[in-house]
């Protein structure tokens, strides 16, 4: 397999847009009036101020096509005659080289699938080519994007089918390596996420199986465990994206539930353990006051009671504390023995 080789970045500092703004204008005002003073005076200078006019009216307006603008937290790429040219890193007015061209594939994308939408359109009365507009720039944003993919069906470590989301905050910290490296850096980045969230998201389970098992009580899950799985998939990310020349700043997890069809039963599964648990604690509870009575009545000496008897208290009280309702008591009026 070919290495993929990072662009080296050239940062160009162009001339000053303004500037060749206004001696464009002049360029083409002396043209012309070169042109009516060689036609009032005719003769060898006439004819080559005519020429050197008609010239001027033809090359200065062509040198209006290297004016650039380039926004705020903005990079222009540029190529010459297929070769890469330089980009632009700073904002400002600027004139470079007139048969330099811009390269941005989410321009050209756009531009595309607005015109393949307005000859649909077109062809059914709709409206004419003529009014397409695009909204995306020339110049390669450097701002802060947010990516989100929706939601996935993935499985677990344990093979149970889940549905996990997640919003990714990324930005382009190197525009040249973003264009020529891949075909679509924005496009990219949205299937890496995929299967980055893909890859993660099955070595961990959605939920530990035991809440009471200590072996298993350090382990990272996919519910308790979501920021530390989160730094775990941007770091992945990053790893995947470096090379088209893209930053993932932040990976949070927006969406995390049991598929449709087992999360009823998962929903059971959790309602029994809950029970389980709280069950063993009152019974636990209980033992401890039933001993704590036996113990107390037996030290302050209150009343003497065989095994047969302390037998008996202990299923009665433990009736009495362990029971879901409320329990109605049978006084005995008469001697227990």
């Amino acid at each position: 397999m070919e290495k993929k080789t990072n662009f080296t970045q050239k940062e160009i500092k162009p001339i000053n847009g303004m500037g060749m703004l206004i001696l464009i204008t002049l360029g083409i005002l002396a043209a012309i009036a070169m042109i009516v003073v060689g036609c009032i005076n005719l003769g060898a200078v006439g004819i080559a101020m005519i020429i050197a006019g008609g010239l001027g009216t033809i090359i200065f307006p062509l040198l209006y096509a290297g004016l650039r603008v380039v926004g705020p937290n903005e990079a222009l790429v540029l190529t010459l005659f297929g070769n890469y040219h330089g980009t632009i890193l700073k904002q400002g007015f600027y004139f470079v080289n007139p048969f330099s061209t811009y390269t941005n594939p989410t321009y050209t994308k756009e531009i595309a699938a607005a015109k393949a939408e307005a000859e649909t359109q077109a062809k059914n009365g709709k409206f004419s080519l003529g009014s397409i507009k695009v909204s995306a720039k020339k110049t390669v944003s450097l701002k802060d994007n947010t990516l989100n993919n929706g939601v996935q069906k993935v499985n677990d470590v344990m093979g149970n089918p889940i549905i996990i989301g997640a919003v990714v905050i990324w930005k382009v910290v190197n525009p040249t390596n973003a264009v020529f490296n891949v075909e679509d850096y924005a496009e990219f980045l949205s299937i890496q996420t995929d299967s980055t969230i893909r890859n993660i998201a099955r070595m961990y389970p959605y939920d530990s199986l035991n809440t009471e098992d200590h072996e298993h009580a350090n382990e990272k899950t996919l519910r308790g465990s979501s920021q530390e799985i989160a730094d775990n998939m941007k770091a992945e990310l990053n790893n995947k994206v470096a090379f088209a020349g893209l930053e993932i700043e932040e990976v949070r997890i927006t969406h995390l539930s049991y598929a449709e069809e087992i999360a009823a039963a998962m929903l059971r599964r959790q309602q029994a353990e809950a029970v389980i648990s709280a069950r063993a604690k009152i019974v636990d509870g209980a033992v401890s006051m039933v001993k704590m009575a036996i113990d107390k009545l037996g030290e302050e000496e209150v009343v003497f009671l065989d095994e047969e008897r302390k037998a008996a208290m202990v299923s009665n009280l433990m009736v009495v504390l362990c029971s879901d309702k409320d329990t109605q008591p049978i006084v005995n009026s008469g001697s227990i023995y």
